[in-house]
């Protein structure tokens, strides 16, 4: 919230549903596995007849009603999505749908008809290009009317887009705005465009975003070093450290160069040491990529383990393997171990890797 906030609304009422009838929000954001959100676009029926093979290896399907929708299609990619809802179980997967934006003359049917229609199927709505904390309020009233209109027993719960400058600027306030904030992805490529950055690509580094070598001054004209650097850096860090001020969940978002899944992996993975629990999958080739990436490596998991046990009761310091281990240490090992559980429970595969 806002300072000024309090002055209106009472924190007290922040967790009091904004609709009679609504259900209770959420005190806590439930954290189920989240390493990759598979896209697929609901009005292609050759798309949703693979959705059966494709949901038990993602942690969470999105239908996609916005960018990369055609404007004919729209509508369709909105019966498309409820119908699957309706229809096709899910399992474990967690199933998302990406709305239009707010200031787009769909995002209101998008809404109402998926909430009223299929609203106990959904577990997140992301909201694209939002702005503000008001953006988060007028989302947040309107799903509590449609809930209560419903029926619902369990509130939807929102993930935002920084799409914008402004979305950026104002990304703790977003984060804050209502209980139902589920998390936040970051939207590069139209970052890129409202930041008027120099750059055509959807996600990764640039060429020309370089750090280069000292000349040598034994030999000023040879070549030098460059290496380059991420463009993405400073944002993903400020979105990651709002995320964990408010107690919600940051995803790195789409990389589009398809065929270059090195420079893919390099991405999600500067943005898993920062943080983020999970990142989009634009195209299957990159789901393994986002699962292998997200989850902790065993023989991380396994260090981590040891400096668990060796601390004892957690407080203190010791020698380990020549390295210093103290409290600090533990909690930072307590995060990949107690991630590497809950994968296990869903993954058989990692269990027996983690050796769970």
């Amino acid at each position: 919230m806002k300072p000024y906030d309090c002055l209106v609304r009472s924190a007290k009422d922040f967790f009091k549903p904004l609709a009679v009838g609504a259900p209770e929000p959420v005190r806590e954001i439930p954290f189920r596995p989240s390493r990759v959100i598979h896209f697929f676009p609901p009005q292609i029926e050759k798309m949703v007849a693979k959705l059966p093979d494709t949901i038990p290896n993602v942690d969470i399907l999105l239908g996609n009603l916005e960018d990369a929708i055609p404007m004919a299609d729209k509508a369709a990619a909105r019966a498309g999505f409820i119908h699957v809802a309706k229809t096709m179980p899910m399992g474990d997967t967690q199933l998302w749908t990406r709305v239009n934006s707010l200031d787009s003359p769909w995002f209101l049917d998008d809404v109402t008809d998926i909430v009223t229609q299929a609203g106990d199927k959904v577990d997140v709505i992301m909201i694209p290009k939002v702005e503000g904390p008001e953006d988060i309020h007028y989302v947040d009233r309107l799903l509590a009317q449609l809930e209560a209109r419903a029926g619902l027993k369990r509130p939807i719960l929102i993930h935002a887009l920084l799409e914008t400058a402004r979305g950026v600027a104002n990304v703790e306030e977003i984060c804050g705005a209502s209980p139902r904030m589920q998390g936040l992805s970051l939207g590069p490529a139209d970052l890129a465009a409202n930041r008027r950055m120099k750059t055509t690509r959807v996600g990764g580094g640039h060429p020309d975003y370089v750090v280069r070598k000292d000349p040598n001054p034994d030999a000023p004209d040879a070549p030098r070093e460059v290496f380059q650097q991420d463009l993405w850096h400073y944002t993903i860090a400020r979105m990651v450290d709002a995320c964990a001020m408010h107690g919600i969940l940051p995803f790195y978002g789409p990389f589009g160069d398809i065929k270059d899944v090195v420079a893919c992996e390099d991405q999600f993975r500067n943005a898993y040491l920062l943080g983020c629990v999970g990142a989009w999958s634009l195209h299957p080739v990159q789901i393994d990529i986002a699962k292998r990436v997200f989850s902790p490596r065993p023989q991380d998991v396994l260090q981590a383990q040891r400096v668990i046990d060796a601390m004892g009761d957690g407080t203190g310091a010791i020698m380990l393997d020549g390295k210093m281990e103290d409290d600090a240490s533990v909690k930072q090992c307590k995060v990949v171990v107690e991630l590497a559980k809950q994968l296990a429970a869903r993954d058989p595969h990692l269990a027996s890797l983690y050796g769970y």
